[in-house]
């Protein structure tokens, strides 16, 4: 058993070499796909952390009245509090309303002396609701324009801000669509090249299949060596494709975290190696066998 599972492989390498033009074009769309997949699956974190921020950043204000008394707002904050869509109700009173302002336009003499010439605070008391979702935040408005509350508020920034709220939305959920309709493409392509590798070995082998079916081999030793074909031309690609992919994590690192101090791309890839290993060799020896088996299948009649 042992020794025809050496020879299996020992023609599936013969295999393999004879057809090294087609085994490397092969070769070099399943590092396309194996390589998709690593930067999907590296990128999922970083995209988690510069999503949350950009939800973190994106909110509805609602202004009250200057008559307004700050008890009267945190009542409205405690109903608010109670909806299920909202995720959290910040309060921010004239001064701290004025402070930021500032803080934000020290640098400009232009609004700042506009700001003198006003002489009071002319900021209002406000309440920064986040929602879990963005098709919440127009619930969240409707109650607040249409509910018992709605005589002490001035405003209600949501229609001002619903554009740029539907298109960081609409902009992530894009992002996540072509990263798997790509990644499907891709693997189409690579198992029909893999497909059209094996259907060539094949036929350039059928002098040898028909000595083998003469001398009566049975049909896993037949049909083995187009199978392993298959898995090599996967690991191939693995291990290039993870070679890649540890020299452009190491390289780009520093460059990444001048951008964004928190992200460290090469901290990913060491910190989920193994998992990351796994889903190279899934993607590259499952589509490597698989498209063998199913060339092998139809074509190879036994």
């Amino acid at each position: 058993m042992l020794i025809s599972f050496k020879r299996i492989i020992k023609a599936g390498w013969r295999g393999f070499s004879r057809n090294i033009g087609l085994s490397l074009a092969t070769i070099l769309i399943m590092i396309m796909v194996i390589s998709l997949a690593t930067l999907l699956f590296l990128l999922n974190p970083i995209f988690n952390i510069l999503i949350s921020e950009v939800k973190e950043k994106v909110d509805v204000s609602v202004y009250f009245k200057e008559d307004v008394l700050p008890d009267n707002i945190f009542e409205v904050k405690s109903e608010i509090a109670k909806i299920p869509e909202v995720k959290n109700v910040e309060y921010i009173s004239r001064e701290q309303a004025l402070e930021k302002f500032v803080a934000k336009h020290k640098n400009n003499p232009v609004l700042m002396e506009s700001l003198t010439e006003v002489g009071a605070n002319p900021f209002l008391a406000s309440l920064n609701v986040k929602a879990w979702q963005a098709s919440q935040y127009e619930q969240v408005a409707n109650f607040l324009e249409t509910g018992v509350f709605k005589n002490l508020i001035e405003k209600v920034d949501y229609y001002q801000r619903k554009p740029v709220i539907d298109r960081v939305f609409s902009i992530i959920s894009a992002v996540n669509k072509v990263g798997i309709i790509f990644s499907i493409v891709l693997a189409a392509i690579a198992v029909l090249v893999a497909f059209n590798t094996i259907r060539i070995a094949i036929y350039s082998s059928s002098e040898e299949i028909s000595v083998m079916r003469l001398v009566g081999a049975s049909n896993w030793f037949i049909r083995g060596p187009f199978l392993i074909q298959g898995i090599i031309v996967g690991f191939i690609a693995t291990l290039i494709t993870l070679l890649i992919t540890f020299g452009l994590c190491y390289g780009f690192d520093a460059k990444i975290q001048t951008i964004a101090s928190e992200i460290s791309i090469f901290g990913i890839f060491l910190g989920n190696f193994w998992l990351l290993l796994l889903i190279q060799l899934a993607v590259g020896i499952g589509l490597g066998v698989v498209s063998s088996f199913v060339a092998v299948r139809k074509y190879l009649k036994i």
